[in-house]
């Protein structure tokens, strides 16, 4: 596999290649569809302004969150895009068969030859009782703990390569390479590059070891980062793959034409992540709503800690951000992601550190 399937060109004067990560969020008083048609403004803005990658992220039982089923978003975002890489920050491998995971993410690839990542995350993406009902299974650590076996049994269902004598040699993911060794086949050359996601050491250091590219979520692990990408680097083998360290991190990112309606929009996330992590999740507030809540003290010191995270303000002060943390962490692209209660505000933010690292503008053809 060329490393320039993962390797991105950086464009303005961006210091590295700028992608984009989607939740597909929700806010109060929008629906599904609204954030969905968001979702392809926003691919459809990032190809013409040259973010290198567009990628979904799979979570379940979050009415603010309508990424649930990343592979069909992403065949939507194909029918309306034509360049840009498009892929999964990421499924959750633990989640599904790996060959179902072969099987829907070859037939992305044949929708879009050389355009299609697959990242892969060893979290449910939810809380544990939704997990049991995605795995038809309590035994919820199972997953985790056969998350390297499950990658290895993905990535030959991807091959098409079980040796001889396997249980599954005689199964084939289709589309995929059987296709080729058919009487008059013909196979793409192209299959969807791996990359391993994560917010601690455990995918780290195996992304290093299989010489695999590395996303990290510093969106919401910032004390995490460093240690993890440190840990990839000292871990990484040389493969087929890659034959350097590729990572890339997430990045809580908000730019608006003001300082203090960034400040306003920030807290609505803040609120809705409030909701989230003590089990009361529903759909991303309004910034009205937000500055009519009254924060206990224990809810307003974990606002505080939350926000630091994300780098916020006018286009300037969010470049600026953005600047520190890549000279800081050495990340190989920054993937930038936004949490606002409109999909307007969310548009407008990527349109504004478009402008501010000098992208360049681009028509883009209607699909």
């Amino acid at each position: 596999m060329a490393a320039d399937e993962i390797r991105g060109d950086t464009a303005g004067t961006a210091p590295v290649p700028l992608s984009v990560l989607d939740l597909a969020t929700v806010g109060a008083g929008h629906t599904a569809t609204d954030a969905l048609r968001t979702s392809v403004e926003i691919a459809r803005l990032a190809e013409s302004r040259g973010f290198h990658r567009y990628w979904v992220a799979e979570h379940h039982s979050m009415p603010g969150v309508a990424s649930t089923s990343p592979a069909v978003i992403l065949a939507h975002l194909a029918a309306h895009t034509h360049r840009i890489r498009l892929g999964s920050g990421g499924v959750m491998l633990p989640n599904h068969a790996p060959l179902v995971i072969a099987e829907q993410f070859g037939t992305l690839e044949a929708m879009a030859p050389g355009r299609i990542d697959l990242g892969l995350g060893r979290a449910p993406g939810t809380d544990g009782a939704t997990a049991a009902a995605l795995r038809r299974t309590d035994r919820l650590n199972e997953g985790a703990d056969d998350f390297p076996q499950q990658l290895a049994e993905l990535t030959r269902f991807l091959d098409d390569d079980f040796p001889d004598g396997h249980r599954y040699a005689r199964i084939h993911a289709v589309p995929g390479p059987i296709q080729a060794t058919a009487p008059g086949g013909v196979q793409d050359p192209h299959r969807p590059p791996v990359w391993l996601l994560g917010s601690s050491g455990f995918s780290a250091r195996l992304a290093g070891s299989l010489g695999l590219p590395f996303a990290f979520a510093h969106h919401f692990s910032a004390q995490n980062t460093i240690p993890a990408l440190d840990l990839y680097r000292e871990s990484f083998t040389p493969s087929d793959v890659l034959d350097a360290p590729y990572a890339l991190i997430g990045v809580s990112a908000l730019a608006t034409d003001d300082e203090k309606e960034a400040r306003r929009q920030v807290m609505a996330g803040a609120l809705s992540m409030i909701r989230l992590r003590t089990g009361r999740p529903g759909l991303v507030p309004t910034p009205e709503e937000a500055e009519a809540y009254e924060f206990s003290p224990m809810e307003r010191e974990f606002i505080d800690s939350w926000n630091s995270n994300v780098i916020h303000g006018t286009a300037e002060e969010v470049r600026a951000g953005l600047d520190d943390l890549q000279k800081r962490t050495g990340a190989d692209e920054l993937m930038l992601t936004s949490h606002a209660h409109s999909g307007d505000v969310r548009l407008r933010s990527y349109e504004l550190i478009a402008d501010a690292y000098e992208l360049p503008q681009t028509r883009t053809a209607q699909a």
